[in-house]
């Protein structure tokens, strides 16, 4: 397990050794990629599953890419196999506008009872890719490994990416301003906190669910995003969704209250839910009420289907969004946001699981941090396992903080509640509601580089997972413009 971390530490801090930050209140530009690949791996026994990756990489030195990965199954019989960690990536022109890539990525994960064992997922690969404009296609040629599982797959893909610069100022530079008319980093304008539950047709259990919604405004009311969730109540713990989404919407009573619809295709499964395959595709109308200018209540209800299984329900949701950005302003004067994302590894030291026994659990994650004021900030995050024997437990959660630094701003002391859906892999977390409270300490190696240790606890609601839980993590920390 040891080695394991290292590993994972190792990648992070080699792939962003070369990033560098602007000492004014400027923005500084790094080349990054949004890229998806499918391809179909092999399973013991002959058996197939198609897999469909997304991945976020930013270029730190020039030619090497970093950045946060996630796959799961959209075909086959596995539909709830996700995986979530760290990839970086080696780019390289060859010829006019074919382009070379290797990579590996690091993660973990699992579900619908595949054979991946703790849950650490390898993947290598190499890319050859034909470029127009911003965007590129072309084959990968992977191997899919769980080094501690029966899972050793070689294949050929194919992947489409799309190239757009991640635009940030350096940390120190947070609570000043600046004039500007573009969009920092990954380029979402709204992020918002669900709850909500389906209504399975065929009379079942409800289930409730908790996730995160991430939104970017197009013009004429258009709008496109990422929504992901899991089971949080219902007996369906385990169950987790991950989904494209393009929607309009248009004011109906001046500029506080919105009308749209959207439509939503991506993966979802595990928890006993049928999805067969894994493809999930959702149809829905909602309602958003701005209570301010930079906070929303949006609520939806709509239809949601997987048309490989049995899966077909009503639900309904709840969301409170917060704008990052206010694209519509165009060129103004924007005040620039403290941030800090992360790789993070975490170990459960006594995980209750399902069949009685109480053993150590080791995840690997993301963990992404907006600053408030006087201290407080807002997290989101994100963690598989991948040590542990159980290789399909996945958690979500979001939460706030606050944290204070001394010593000449060298170190930084805080803690954090968070609270989530977590599930699978037979852990105890039965209905998959959780809450983690966690106190850290944090010593700033550079002032963009921040490095963690931080212990707490995690709890189930309703299950018996109780148990002591330490974090090391690796945070990148930077300002990004909002504009009034």
């Amino acid at each position: 397990m040891k080695d394991q971390i290292k590993l994972s530490i190792a990648i992070l801090t080699a792939a962003f050794s070369g990033v560098t930050f602007a000492d004014d209140a400027t923005l500084s530009s790094h080349d990054a990629v949004f890229r998806l690949g499918y391809e179909t791996i092999k399973l013991p026994g002959d058996e197939h599953l198609g897999l469909l990756g997304g991945t976020y990489l930013i270029e730190t030195i020039p030619g090497l890419y970093v950045g946060p990965a996630a796959y799961g199954a959209v075909s086959g019989q596995r539909g709830g196999f996700f995986t979530g960690g760290w990839e970086t990536a080696w780019r390289q022109p060859i010829y006019s506008r074919l382009m070379l890539e290797a990579g590996l990525y690091v993660g973990g994960g699992g579900g619908a009872a595949a054979p991946v064992g703790g849950g650490l997922m390898l993947r290598p690969h190499v890319d050859l890719t034909w470029a127009w404009g911003r965007q590129r296609a072309g084959l990968s040629l992977s191997q899919v490994y769980f080094p501690n599982g029966d899972i050793r797959s070689n294949q050929l893909g194919v992947v489409w990416s799309l190239d757009d610069p991640f635009n940030f100022t350096a940390a120190g530079n947070a609570g000043k301003s600046l004039l500007t008319d573009q969009r920092g980093g990954v380029g979402f304008d709204r992020i918002g906190v669900r709850a909500g539950g389906y209504r399975p047709k065929d009379g079942g259990e409800n289930i409730g669910f908790a996730g995160v919604d991430m939104q970017q405004v197009l013009a004429n009311g258009w709008l496109w995003g990422i929504e992901a969730a899991g089971a949080a109540s219902g007996g369906a713990d385990g169950y987790a969704e991950v989904l494209g989404y393009l929607g309009w919407e248009t004011p109906v009573i001046g500029n506080s209250v919105y009308l749209g619809a959207r439509a939503a295709l991506g993966a979802g499964g595990g928890g006993a839910i049928d999805t067969k395959g894994g493809v999930l595709a959702k149809a829905a109308v909602f309602s958003r009420v701005a209570l301010s200018r930079d906070l929303s209540l949006l609520l939806e209800g709509g239809l949601a289907d997987a048309p490989q299984g049995s899966f077909r329900a009503w639900y309904g949701s709840a969301q409170l969004q917060l704008a990052l950005d206010h694209p519509e302003t165009g060129l103004s004067t924007a005040k620039l946001d403290g941030w800090r994302w992360g790789g993070s590894v975490q170990r459960y030291s006594s995980a209750q699981r399902r069949s009685g026994e109480s053993k150590p659990l080791d995840t690997i994650g993301l963990r992404i941090e907006r600053d408030l004021a006087q201290g407080f900030y807002l997290t989101g995050q994100a963690h598989s396992a991948f040590a542990g024997d159980a290789g399909a437990y996945s958690v979500g959660l979001f939460g706030a903080g606050w944290q204070s630094s001394f010593a000449s701003n060298k170190l930084v002391a805080g803690a954090e509640l968070t609270a989530g859906a977590a599930g699978g892999g037979g852990v105890s977390s039965e209905g998959g509601a959780i809450t983690q409270p966690m106190v850290f300490l944090g010593y700033n190696v550079t002032p963009g580089w921040q490095l963690r240790g931080s212990a707490g606890r995690v709890m189930s609601i309703k299950g018996e997972l109780s148990s002591p839980v330490y974090d090391l993590s690796l945070m990148y920390q930077f300002g990004l413009p909002k504009r009034p």
